[in-house]
């Protein structure tokens, strides 16, 4: 049986960004976006926050507002391979035996929402935790930018194993849809074997990286949650994050 989890945040940020490039340092209110997320982590208040930093300038943005700030190369091919190195680099000694990755381009995710991310690896048969939220709005149920997460939740049930995901509107028949949150808690023996693995079949087929873990066997469970955080992909969502933010504060 696993060890009780003793989580390490972990937040990847590269300056590369094709719809909004240099996005990690975008002003919100007087501080990079990468700030607030990191903010955002350390009041989950699960383990201590790093941020993984592709360049240099984004880890002086974090230790200049009292961050913790590890380099990575440059050339990750994802952001689960440079959270894979930076926890190598924060703690080589083993001692936190789970990491929780949060991603750079979440500035109003809520603490709790991490904290829920991370309850499903109170089960030991659990390798990676995520997070889903049913879809309410019909459009998004045949966006392939909406990813869907296959979870068998019974009434009532908040967290259950995922079986699937997919850019298309699965599973058919009637009964709710689930949208997939990227925001995923791992044990460190998962993701050190996740990221030694190759691409998977179906992995570059719907070009969704967690089906390589599913494709090789390991577990992946959902927590349900009730809100999609605002997630920063272009100028408007920048906006959005802007005004929202303005309201929280």
């Amino acid at each position: 049986m696993s060890a009780a989890p003793n989580p390490v945040v972990v937040i990847p940020a590269r300056m590369h960004a094709t719809r909004l490039p240099g996005k990690p340092l975008a002003d919100i209110h007087g501080e990079p976006m990468i700030v607030h997320v990191w903010r955002r982590a350390v009041a989950a208040a699960v383990g201590p926050v790093v941020v993984a930093c592709g360049e240099q300038i984004i880890a002086d943005a974090v230790i200049k507002a009292g961050g913790n700030a590890v380099m990575t190369r440059a050339d990750h091919p994802s952001g689960s391979d440079r959270v894979f190195e930076a926890v190598q680099a924060f703690d080589p000694d083993g001692n936190f035996n789970a990491i929780i990755n949060v991603q750079g381009d979440l500035p109003a995710i809520s603490p709790e929402a991490i904290r829920a991310a991370f309850e499903p690896l109170n089960n030991p048969d659990v390798d990676i935790a995520t997070l889903i939220v049913e879809i309410t709005d019909e459009a998004e149920r045949h966006n392939p930018n909406v990813v869907k997460a296959v979870v068998a939740l019974a009434e009532g049930q908040k967290i259950g194993r995922a079986l699937y995901f997919s850019r298309a509107a699965v599973p058919t028949g009637d009964g709710p849809l689930y949208h997939h949150i990227g925001l995923y808690a791992y044990r460190r023996e998962s993701l050190a074997r996740f990221v030694s693995l190759p691409v998977g079949v179906l992995e570059a087929r719907e070009r969704l990286e967690q089906l390589r873990a599913l494709e090789n066997g390991m577990r992946i469970d959902a927590h349900l949650v009730d809100t999609v955080p605002l997630g920063v992909d272009t100028a408007a969502d920048l906006e959005r994050a802007r005004h929202l933010l303005a309201r929280l504060h």
